[in-house]
């Protein structure tokens, strides 16, 4: 039996999620997708693209609270949508629980980690940073935590390499994992046969935003623990470190032997496959694929005029 869904999401993601769902026999009362910033540069959401192109309800805001509390106006609209479910696909947007509870099977959301482990709202790059071996997903309802609510659908088993970062964790191994979940879950809510499990809180966690606070690169630290956080912050906000030029952000990196003598952060030079070498601990390295000096645009590291010799701090 088909439900009433209004799925509030965004990027391929969102999209992927809402054209499984409607192939499942659901019908979409309603998406809510982040504003069109195509008009200041910004892409435009493919969830979004999607709903227009199919003729599903559209609705775009950015905020759905002020001043701590649920916009009425928002709220009534959303009421008007008679959905019976809510499915949050990677939503950013801060939902109150007079939408959040409205439906009367109430809300699903996604997460790209192994609930209770990693909550918040930076699970893929702590997870890299932090040294996990393992990730998958997990499909819980939302409370009035963050991320505590109980599991209805989880899936593990996503290894995380040596030379994951963050996009390639969740494109390549958490995607389509988190698609299935989703679609698994709705069915077993619409069947009558899903059972929710409260989280336990052994095991569990709980991390803040990886931001530049975070991701600044201290070179006395291990060779390890380096590169985790470079792969981590990778592409956002992009680990970084000191030069005389400014701020170098490092993308694309991998650890490598190459047997040096020099004080952690001094550039190397080229290594294989057009990298540049950046010495650590132990007499390891950095290879970089790409750097962004300062304000200037991501290049190629050996483009972006990085001496042998030179530090970064």
């Amino acid at each position: 039996m088909g439900l009433r869904i209004a799925i509030f999401g965004q990027a391929p993601f969102g999209r992927d999620v809402a054209l499984r769902l409607v192939e499942a026999g659901h019908a979409l009362v309603a998406v809510h997708a982040p504003p069109d910033d195509s008009a200041q540069g910004g892409r435009a959401d493919p969830l979004a693209a999607e709903a227009e192109a199919r003729g599903w309800p559209l609705f775009r805001h950015r905020y759905y609270r002020r001043k701590g509390a649920a916009k009425p106006e928002l709220v009534e609209e959303y009421l008007g949508h008679g959905a019976e479910l809510n499915v949050l696909a990677f939503t950013t947007a801060f939902l109150p629980p007079e939408i959040v509870d409205a439906p009367r099977l109430g809300s699903i959301c996604f997460h790209p980690s192994l609930l209770p482990a990693y909550r918040g709202g930076n699970a893929l790059a702590w997870q890299i940073i932090l040294g996990a071996e393992e990730s998958g997903v997990s499909i819980f309802k939302p409370d009035e935590g963050v991320d505590t609510g109980p599991i209805v659908v989880q899936k593990g088993g996503a290894p995380i390499s040596e030379l994951d970062t963050s996009a390639s964790l969740y494109f390549d191994k958490l995607y389509g994992l988190g698609v299935d979940a989703i679609v698994e879950a709705v069915e077993a809510i619409a069947d009558g046969s899903a059972t929710f499990a409260t989280q336990t809180e052994e095991g569990a966690s709980h991390q803040g935003l990886v931001d530049d606070e975070v991701a600044h690169i201290d070179f006395s630290r291990s060779a390890e623990v380096v590169d985790r956080l470079v792969r981590g912050c990778d592409p956002q906000p992009g680990a970084w470190a000191e030069h005389e030029r400014g701020v170098v952000r490092l993308f694309g990196s991998r650890l490598v032997e190459v047997g040096h003598r020099a004080l952690p952060g001094t550039v190397l030079g080229e290594g294989d496959e057009g990298r540049l070498l950046v010495a650590l601990q132990g007499a390891r390295a950095l290879a970089i694929a790409k750097l962004r000096v300062a304000d200037g645009k991501k290049l190629a590291a050996l483009e972006a005029g990085l001496g042998s010799g030179e530090r970064l701090v």
